[in-house]
């Protein structure tokens, strides 16, 4: 599923009009974004949790050369799904 296909979705169900919904789903992920480009989580009951971790300079390895090479420390985005959304997907 894409972004279209949930506008499209937004716009089959509430009734609105598709540039409407599609404002609506580009308005929902700029909030989620810039929420979690502050480092803050999203709490999103009934589905699950993003979080932003930081994880921290370390070895790895070229896997075609196995050359070690450094990889930098960075941020990565997790998420963790709530019980009710993993009893929903594995019915």
């Amino acid at each position: 599923m894409r972004k279209a296909d949930i506008a499209n979705e937004i716009f089959e169900k509430v009734g609105v009009s598709k540039k409407e919904a599609a404002d609506i789903v580009e308005l929902i992920l700029n909030l989620l974004k810039s929420v979690l480009q502050k480092g803050e989580s999203v709490k999103i009951a009934g589905f699950g949790n993003f979080m932003v971790r930081s994880k921290g300079a370390r070895k790895g390895r070229n896997p075609r050369t196995g050359q070690e090479i450094g990889i930098t420390p960075r941020r990565v985005v997790t998420f963790r799904p709530s019980q009710v959304f993993k009893k929903y997907v594995n019915q």
